[in-house]
């Protein structure tokens, strides 16, 4: 079954780390949202009449959407795709949007599982990352939401801030694990330049932390997360088994999906498309840019999804893929990274070990 991913675009405030498209104009919202559900409508063919097995509202901040405008992606996407078997509808949302009465109308239109973007609960970490909410607040929207009946809750952090360091970070794990939630994401802090990061560091008021900080980082997560019965199935992923994010994973195991909104892209298996990233030329009607992936492309798009995860892939399955010639030339590359402790020892399946998936991009350079 395909995908949907609705991205809102909007936020109320910016976050000094974020590099994605977004939009603090609130004031454009009911527009994009009626452009959704025409795009929705036009492009109603793309996925081929694949059941829709998952939807996804991310952002921006979709908790900026009242519950109509929410009901109205919704029924717009039932309308003109088969959503009948849909296991798993996500909302992206910040912790102060989250009223009892708020929450309870996600539960009546068909949200099962928020995923809550806290980052951290320390309140100087909050404050410097431009975050809206305290750490106190975080934790009583984790347990109202739990209140309202929601039984698939993911709280994504983020560490690797300069100035903080591992007892900070060790902190905010333990607040995270007492709340009792399914999943968390935990994110290293990659600071853009067009971020108000960025800019702190090309002034010199910030310097990043150290590969090695990094790495120490990352393994303190890896270690409290996994020792407390959570499996690290993705770079930056952990879940309570059974719990792992469904739509996130299509996009890791080359499952269809389509995007839907301002800067959304959207993969049917040999393509991929996207759309513009500006509110101004998405509710002018500019139409999605695509390319058709090679066969090199297709290979290295595997690589770089399916080494993100725990379980890699199976050579048997490379081969089949791309043949035999590609699969003895990446043989070559694999047994150098093993012998470097990069890949696992299993001959059959080509998997990054756990505690060194934050390498993950080193390991899928060298089988490029």
């Amino acid at each position: 079954m395909a995908g949907i991913y609705l991205h809102i675009p909007f936020c109320k405030r910016i976050c000094s780390y974020c590099d994605f498209y977004r939009t603090a104009l609130l004031k454009d919202l009911p527009a994009v949202v009626e452009a959704m559900c025409r795009e929705i409508e036009q492009r109603q063919n793309y996925l081929g009449g694949a059941k829709i097995g998952t939807r996804y509202l991310g952002g921006g901040t979709p908790s900026c959407c009242s519950v109509e405008q929410l009901e109205q992606l919704m029924t717009t996407s039932e309308r003109f795709f088969d959503c009948s078997e849909v296991e798993e509808t996500t909302l992206e949302a910040n912790p102060d949007d989250l009223t009892g009465d708020y929450l309870k109308a996600l539960r009546r239109i068909g949200i099962n599982r928020l995923s809550m973007g806290i980052q951290s609960f320390d309140d100087d970490c909050l404050k410097l990352m431009n975050r809206r909410h305290t750490a106190q607040e975080a934790e009583e929207a984790v347990k109202r939401a739990q209140d309202a009946g929601f039984e698939n809750l993911t709280i994504d952090l983020m560490f690797g801030l300069p100035g903080f360091g591992e007892k900070v970070l060790e902190r905010s794990l333990e607040r995270a694990l007492k709340l009792g939630v399914q999943h968390i994401s935990a994110y290293l802090l990659t600071i853009e330049e067009r971020t108000r990061f960025g800019a702190m560091v090309e002034k010199g008021a910030m310097k990043p932390i150290s590969d090695e900080e990094a790495e120490a980082e990352y393994l303190l997560v890896h270690k409290r997360l996994t020792e407390a019965g959570f499996e690290h199935y993705e770079v930056s992923n952990y879940a309570l088994k059974g719990y792992r994010a469904r739509h996130n994973s299509r996009y890791w195991d080359s499952t269809p999906y389509l995007g839907i909104g301002p800067a959304a892209h959207s993969f049917d298996g040999k393509s991929r498309s996207w759309n513009v990233s500006s509110v101004t030329n998405y509710l002018a009607g500019a139409a999605p840019e695509t390319e058709i992936l090679t066969a090199e492309e297709q290979r290295e798009e595997f690589l770089m999804t399916r080494l993100r995860t725990s379980e890699g892939f199976s050579l048997s399955e490379y081969e089949a893929r791309f043949g035999a010639t590609a699969t003895a030339l990446l043989l070559r590359e694999v047994e150098l990274l093993r012998k470097e402790g990069l890949l696992s020892p299993e001959k059959e399946q080509v998997q990054i070990p756990q505690e060194r998936l934050l390498l993950s991009d080193r390991v899928i350079g060298a089988l490029f």
